[in-house]
């Protein structure tokens, strides 16, 4: 298991044990996000200090800085492929970076504000964004177009998550429960998460709102589904994770996750378990059952 923090470090856990292993240093300011690739092989990170930094996992060894961004970089992902990556920041646009040169090859603009996070979907057909100013975007990875916009939060929107297609008989239920649908929608679908406490599920295909999910008494900072495709799993600033019966629209659990801010979650690819990572300096692995 990897975290990144403020402290401008990514630290590599067991996190069957919770045992620390190592450090990985480079980045001069906060690290703000982490991802894998397919492989495992490697690492990308992104940061405050402007950069994206790809590190061989099994060298622990940074091999490429890529510098592009004017401002905070505050999420990365790969595409499923491997041979790119996609970043975000608070210079309001979205690159795509060709791993094997480590050039830019693109960059996307349309967000009003700070772009705080991009998500690919699992065939990378399509990249989701979401900003500060409002809304989330959703492109177009051949055309590198915008596709729509998605335009009901009322705060800034902290996080996005695409559906697996295990949810897609769940989310098609659950709109038919809301309008009345009786025919199913092929999606793809997406979750988001905003400052406005709430969490939305959409559409994409018809770019509209199915649900919302209102319990948090304060920002929600991350949403994820539930590998099995049942439930949304939240953190929030109200310290709290909670796990959604989206299709009857209730909050099935809810835990007291940590003493102060919950920021970030995410699952296990394998074991049920759901990673939380908190302002009060911790992390902490739950069990799902």
């Amino acid at each position: 298991m990897v975290s990144s923090s403020e402290d401008a470090t990514i630290k590599v856990w067991d996190y069957e044990t919770g045992d620390f292993e190592r450090t990985l240093k480079g980045h001069t300011d906060a690290v703000q996000d982490l991802a894998f690739d397919h492989t495992g092989n490697f690492l990308a990170s992104c940061s405050a200090d402007l950069t994206i930094r790809l590190w061989d996992f099994k060298g622990f060894e940074c091999i490429k800085t890529l510098h592009g961004h004017d401002h905070n970089v505050s999420s990365v992902c790969f595409m499923p492929s491997g041979d790119f990556i996609v970043s975000s920041s608070r210079d309001k646009t979205i690159k795509i970076w060709e791993v094997a040169t480590g050039y830019c090859v693109k960059t996307l603009q349309g967000h009003r504000e700070w772009v705080r996070r991009v998500r690919v979907s699992a065939d990378g057909s399509l990249l989701a964004s979401c900003s500060n100013d409002q809304t989330v975007r959703v492109w177009s990875f051949a055309s590198k177009e915008c596709k729509c916009e998605l335009r009901e939060h009322d705060h800034v929107v902290e996080d996005i998550a695409w559906a697996p297609d295990s949810a897609s008989t769940h989310v098609n239920e659950a709109a038919a429960i809301e309008g009345g649908k009786k025919s199913a929608s092929p999606g793809p679908f997406l979750a988001t998460a905003s400052r406005d406490k709430t969490i939305k599920l959409w559409d994409i295909s018809g770019g509209v709102c199915i649900l919302t999910l209102t319990g948090h008494d304060n920002w929600v900072r991350g949403v994820l589904f539930h590998p099995g495709g049942k439930y949304i799993v939240s953190c929030s600033d109200d310290k709290t994770l909670r796990m959604w019966d989206f299709k009857n629209r209730r909050c099935a659990k809810t835990l007291v996750a940590h003493e102060h801010f919950a920021t970030c979650l995410d699952f296990h690819k394998t074991a049920p378990f759901v990673v939380t990572g908190s302002v009060d300096q911790s992390i902490r692995i739950w069990e799902c059952r």
